[in-house]
């Protein structure tokens, strides 16, 4: 019997075993100036969060810069070796926040090289851990010699970006996270345990992904294709009927494959996207400009979203417009509301006769009007009066897909007047029972778009797309 209760040991031993999460980074990791930082620091609520299944351990180095030449190198600090030797499963490096200040960023040039040394230190301990990369957190502090966040901003996350794509790693962009919280920070730039708390429970929900890692849709695109990058992330772009496409995946495919169809305007504003990149969506694009969702771009990306739907998405999308990329949407939504699992459109076009037509608040867009009037074979003044191709003439079918709608609405929006658009459009839906939410932001014009946080945005499109998930095809 003594070999059987050996045995039995061993399994209860590492049935039970802990997993080990090691926080690396500065101040902000450490918990410099939060009272209690033992319990308030993010790495302890993370620990909080976690349970006991895991063991979360601070090695955080307050003013510690990534830059090995920086003037406090973490890697000189005994808290770097301290969590080598602790062989770690989980990674989490915050570092990027002290090397924007002026006396360190006149080696940025050597940046990458160092956070590739870094991660690759971790990456070859025996326990092989899963290495996620942090973006450092807006700093509001106005003395540009200090952590200036116009250098995060614009040099700190992109080289990150670059390191996280070439190493084929997670990471995560903070930055947007707090953007619009500067009272959660004392000094302007430490956090306060509220603040930490929300960033402990960012990584808790990274943790939580159901990742598939698997899946990898480029080799499943029966297309050929050409690799470029998208903020960190792997892009395929190639034709299809001489439309332009991409395809971006994240780092690691969530289960059931969720993604966002970008419906126009590649690029900008981008946030919500990466932010669901980093959860696991892929973001598409099928370039069917100017074509204001008429037959021909429906026709088109009707063959997208098959070509994309076989390689693996879900079969249900979430969709995002931004302007005239409503009406792309709504117009494809109306004939497909069996695909789609939510729709996020942002300051609106709505009805064309009000943009570009001209024959509401605002005058005709000289630009653009001439292109709709040939997308859809307009050429009296009587027939643009009569036209009914927009969304707000197809309420009746698009509530049929009983998706979720959530509209953000400038109340000032000079271009695209929300009375004959947004809110025309809001109470159709509303009349027939259509599940629509409208965010408005008081005194914004047309631009910008999205929001600096895109948090409300893509908290909808995570509940959204997880219900679709689960719905039986």
């Amino acid at each position: 019997m003594k070999p059987l209760i050996i045995l039995l040991c061993i399994f209860s031993t590492a049935a039970t075993a802990q997993i080990k999460v090691a926080c690396i980074g500065a101040s902000i990791t450490y918990g410099a100036t939060v009272p209690d930082r033992e319990r308030n620091s993010f790495p302890a609520q993370l620990q909080t969060l976690l349970g006991s299944k895991y063991v979360v351990t601070n090695y955080g180095v307050s003013g510690a810069t990534l830059l090995s030449k920086g003037n406090h190198p973490y890697t000189g600090a005994r808290e770097y070796k301290q969590a080598l030797q602790s062989n770690p499963d989980i990674v989490f490096i915050d570092l990027g926040g002290n090397d924007a200040k002026l006396v360190n960023r006149v080696h940025m040039n050597e940046y990458e090289a160092d956070y590739h040394a870094l991660v690759r230190s971790f990456a070859q301990l025996p326990s092989h851990p899963r290495i996620i990369m942090l973006g450092p957190v807006v700093s509001f502090v106005t003395d540009t010699t200090g952590i200036w966040d116009a250098v995060i901003v614009k040099q700190v996350i992109p080289h990150m970006q670059n390191v996280a794509l070439q190493e084929g790693l997670e990471m995560l962009d903070m930055h947007p996270l707090l953007v619009n919280r500067p009272e959660l920070f004392p000094d302007k730039i430490h956090l306060n345990a509220e603040g930490l708390g929300i960033m402990a429970k960012r990584l808790y929900d990274q943790l939580q992904v159901r990742q598939d890692r698997a899946f990898d849709i480029f080799n499943r695109l029966t297309v050929p294709k050409t690799i470029s990058a998208f903020n960190g992330y792997a892009c395929a772009d190639f034709k299809l009927d001489d439309h332009a496409c991409k395809v971006v995946k994240p780092r690691y495919a969530a289960k059931g494959h969720p993604w966002i169809w970008r419906a126009r305007f590649w690029g900008h504003e981008p946030q919500t996207d990466i932010a669901l990149l980093e959860r696991g969506f892929h973001v598409v694009y099928c370039d069917v400009a100017e074509l204001l969702g008429n037959r021909e771009a429906i026709q088109t990306w009707n063959r997208f979203y098959h070509l994309v739907n076989k390689a693996g998405l879900a079969h249900k999308a979430a969709m995002e417009g931004m302007s005239r990329g409503g009406v792309y949407v709504f117009n494809w939504a109306a004939e497909n509301p069996d695909k789609v699992a939510c729709v996020y459109v942002d300051n609106p076009v709505l009805d064309l006769k009000s943009w570009p037509g001209g024959l509401g608040k605002n005058k005709p867009d000289p630009n653009v009007l001439p292109q709709m009037k040939a997308d859809y074979h307009i050429t009296t003044a009587a027939q643009l009066q009569q036209f009914k191709g927009s969304p707000v003439n197809k309420v009746k079918d698009i509530v049929k897909g009983k998706y979720p709608i959530l509209i953000l609405c400038a109340d000032a929006d000079e271009a695209v007047p929300p009375a004959e658009n947004t809110l025309l459009f809001e109470r159709k839906v509303k009349a027939l029972h259509g599940q629509i939410t409208v965010m408005h932001k008081p005194g914004f014009k047309h631009h910008p778009h999205s929001l600096p946080n895109p948090s409300p945005i893509v908290e909808f499109t995570l509940s959204a797309t997880t219900h679709a998930l689960f719905i039986v095809q």
